[in-house]
């Protein structure tokens, strides 16, 4: 998901099982205090703590859950996680 707030922008990636939180500074802290255990990220644009850790949020209240994807697309939550 992408977040923006300001000039920043936060790109969130999932990552596999046991990867960890791939992120720096203000993201990692956003990320660790919510609970996520597996992502990727990336800052682009100001690296105002500030601004990144709001466009961080951002980028999380757009996150989907597997009904809301399964209903969007019009198929069975079996076929979201089994192809």
């Amino acid at each position: 998901q992408k977040g923006k707030f300001g000039g920043a922008r936060v790109l969130l990636i999932p990552a596999a099982t046991g990867t960890g939180v791939i992120a720096g500074g203000a993201i990692r802290a956003v990320l660790e205090a919510v609970g996520v255990h597996d992502v990727l990220s990336k800052n682009q644009g100001s690296s105002n703590p500030h601004n990144v850790v709001k466009a961080t949020f951002d980028a999380l209240l757009q996150l989907r859950n597997a009904h809301t994807v399964a209903k969007q697309r019009g198929v069975s939550l079996d076929k979201v996680f089994n192809g």
